[in-house]
């Protein structure tokens, strides 16, 4: 699928799987989304907008390269978001962090918004949505739908599993938006979960049932 990366790595396909697993307990499904979400951040953040800059090594001086521009911008969909949020923030403690609040309404399967704060000046920054989950997509195209509104223009959107019809979805709706996610699978079930999936990661992350 365009703009769609999958990152088949072996260290994020054996973390995903634990993670899969029902027995996998949250303090451990926490600390394994940790873990997954710094090398899922390696991809993401691969086009930081960089140039290089005048320093002193042990031996000589050089033009080395560092990043440039605005900070990027992280935001989360509340609440599973932040569990994707707070390991990318390992990767780029710089970025400024913003959040968006939806539910999803069980009959519609649509999301309702309920909180919107994100940081300044969008337009010139990287912004990259995280969200473990890309099923029905609508909560996703929605969040961006938002951004774009406020000003974002260069989006990126991270998730742990994906499904087809949400990758569809978000693509018909955003085709200039890339897609990072460790896996697509098979498709939704009646009551728009993904399968195999790994459950409601909200639930699997905070432990609620």
């Amino acid at each position: 699928m365009k703009h769609l990366t999958v990152v088949d790595h072996p260290l994020v396909q054996h973390k995903l799987s634990h993670m899969r697993d029902v027995q996998t307990p949250s303090h451990q499904f926490r600390q394994l989304l940790r873990e997954t979400s710094h090398l899922l951040a390696y991809e993401i953040t691969r086009n930081l907008k960089s140039g290089t800059r005048e320093i002193d090594t042990p031996m000589q001086q050089m033009e080395a390269p560092v990043l440039t521009g605005r900070r990027p911008a992280l935001v989360s969909i509340l609440r599973a978001g932040n569990g994707l949020l707070d390991g990318v923030l390992d990767l780029v403690p710089m970025a400024r962090v913003g959040f968006v609040g939806l539910y999803r309404d069980e009959e519609t399967l649509k999301p309702v918004q309920y909180y919107f704060k994100v940081p300044e000046q969008l337009d010139q920054r990287q912004v990259i949505v995280v969200d473990p989950m890309l099923a029905t997509g609508h909560s996703a195209i929605a969040t961006i739908s938002l951004l774009k509104e406020a000003g974002a223009k260069d989006l990126r959107f991270l998730c742990l599993v994906a499904a087809p019809d949400g990758v569809a979805a978000m693509q018909d709706a955003h085709p200039d938006v890339p897609i990072v996610t460790a896996a697509l699978d098979k498709g939704l079930n009646e009551n728009g979960y993904i399968y195999p999936g790994l459950g409601d990661a909200g639930d699997r992350i905070f432990g609620t049932d």
